[in-house]
């Protein structure tokens, strides 16, 4: 018997399925990817998609989606209504009057109270460190002082000798009693060297310490892996607090490359008293039970009637996925928006949305003063080269560029909108700041600590050059595509 007719053609088959599959794919994004999405974002994804379907597929499979795990958002609704009934003790008497702030500043402090924020809070001192050795003199100095309890949270936290004084300062504030508590980010241990020797030492010493966002699927831990928790903070006995750039660990961070490169990273923290204090422990709070299931005790509201150490005004905006409407980017565009003379501002990775790019073209068109500090030399070769992308835009927009001199990498965080406001923190002008990673900023009303961040400015500018609109253009072809293929995906989120 013939049973030829049986026999199959199987690369027909196989070349049918793909072709099948392929397009069911293309289609399916086509009403999946754009939806909840920023425009860019899904044109990025859509073009990933459509030029490798399989791949394009996977990776947004992988990293497609901000959502956070179900149980963890409802973790993190308990914590912004615990943030919320802490601000609303605050107001009755703590709050800054609205008199005090020109009405673009009261717009802005407006708009994140409403989408997250604090409250602006009045009678707070903030004392600047850029040297980044002394900025872990100080924290160590203030651990041992501690009374009470030591609250750390940072983006990156590693003991090695650059941060043995500040392990060695909480290993004495346990051993006297002080309950310190510390938080690090997962991934970022993983990634860093020292990740045993760090947990070794914080367990030995008695500390209680947990990981941020950890990806441990085999313990049921999983969320989209780069979303991460970059807040860089330190609470001691809720009366001093340090936030800003800086993690805890070596200017070089300790790897071979940097090593070999001699990269260092120029930082800047800022040291509090003051009101302020209870929104940086509020937010260490939050995530203290985010990570742990633990409410902590809430601090007493007398502590701070007695004590309003300064002049200046303080707004705690915490950001990340757990806000859905981008607080930081909103508020950082509504300070720019309310510039009159000049706006500085220092990110080491500016890969901006188009409503900062807006911003920056509506100030210089006013005739507003702007300026720009970045690296010249880059530590992450796709947001430096998408970063680089934006560069002829603003130049010609009257954006003055000045270039950080290697072998530093300047990873200060921070803006000055004319002599009035200033904001610093861990959120970088990128949309990852804006959009995935959970961060922390601080809205800072007062021309004294304006001048100040002048002189840091001051600083930067001597060990800068500027980059011109005419050399720029000599830019080589390659690089070019090299930009622009880079700030394509940028906008993968």
């Amino acid at each position: 018997m013939d049973l030829g007719w049986l026999q199959v053609n199987w690369p027909y088959v196989w070349t049918l399925s793909f072709l099948i599959i392929d397009n069911v794919i293309r289609i399916v994004a086509l009403f999946v990817v754009p939806r909840n999405r920023r425009p860019t974002a899904g044109m990025a994804w859509l073009m990933a998609i459509f030029l490798f379907p399989v791949p394009g597929l996977l990776l947004f499979l992988v990293i497609g989606s901000k959502r956070l795990p179900r149980k963890r958002e409802q973790k993190q609704e308990a914590i912004n209504h615990f943030v919320a009934q802490i601000a609303e003790r605050e107001e009755r008497s703590l709050v800054t009057p609205e008199a005090r702030l020109s009405q673009g500043v009261a717009n802005a402090v407006k708009l994140g109270r409403t989408l997250g924020a604090q409250p602006m809070l009045r009678g707070n001192t903030a004392t600047i460190t850029i040297d980044y050795e002394l900025s872990f003199a100080r924290m160590a100095e203030a651990i041992r002082d501690a009374k009470d309890y030591v609250h750390v949270e940072f983006y990156i936290l590693v003991h090695d000798r650059t941060t043995d004084e500040l392990f060695s300062a909480m290993r004495e504030a346990v051993a006297r009693g002080v309950q310190v508590r510390v938080l690090l980010d997962h991934i970022s241990a993983v990634r860093n060297p020292g990740t045993r020797r760090t947990a070794r030492s914080l367990t030995g010493m008695g500390a209680s310490w947990a990981y941020m966002l950890p990806v441990r699927p085999w313990r049921g831990e999983y969320q989209r892996p780069d979303l991460r928790n970059h807040r860089k903070l330190l609470v001691v006995d809720g009366r001093v607090g340090f936030m800003g750039s800086q993690n805890l660990v070596d200017s070089s961070y300790n790897k071979p490359s940097n090593r070999r490169r001699g990269l260092h990273w120029k930082d800047l923290m800022v040291r509090v008293e003051g009101p302020i204090v209870l929104g940086l422990e509020a937010v260490f709070q939050g995530d203290w039970y985010l990570e742990t299931g633990e409410y902590l005790p809430q601090l007493a509201e007398a502590e701070f009637e007695a004590e309003r150490p300064g002049e200046l005004d303080c707004q705690i905006v915490p950001s990340g996925p757990g806000y859905a409407n981008e607080n930081n980017l909103q508020v950082f565009v509504a300070l720019l928006y309310a510039a009159q003379r000049r706006i500085s501002i220092t990110s080491p990775y500016f890969v901006p949305d188009g409503s900062i790019m807006n911003a920056l073209r509506a100030a210089t068109a006013r005739g507003v003063e702007v300026e720009l500090f970045v690296s010249e030399i880059g530590d992450q070769a796709v947001v430096y080269h998408a970063q680089r992308s934006y560069y002829e835009e603003l130049l010609r927009a009257g954006v003055r560029i000045w270039m950080f001199r290697p072998p530093y990498i300047l990873h200060s965080k921070h803006f000055t909108v004319d002599d009035e406001v200033a904001v610093v923190g861990s959120s970088n002008m990128d949309q990852r700041s804006f959009g995935l990673n959970m961060e922390i900023s601080m809205v800072v009303h007062g021309e004294r600590f304006v001048r100040e961040l002048d002189d840091v400015n001051d600083y930067y500018r001597a060990n800068s050059r500027e980059l011109t609109l005419e050399e720029w253009l000599k830019q080589p072809l390659p690089a070019q595509l090299l930009d622009g293929l880079a700030r394509l995906t940028s906008a993968l989120q």
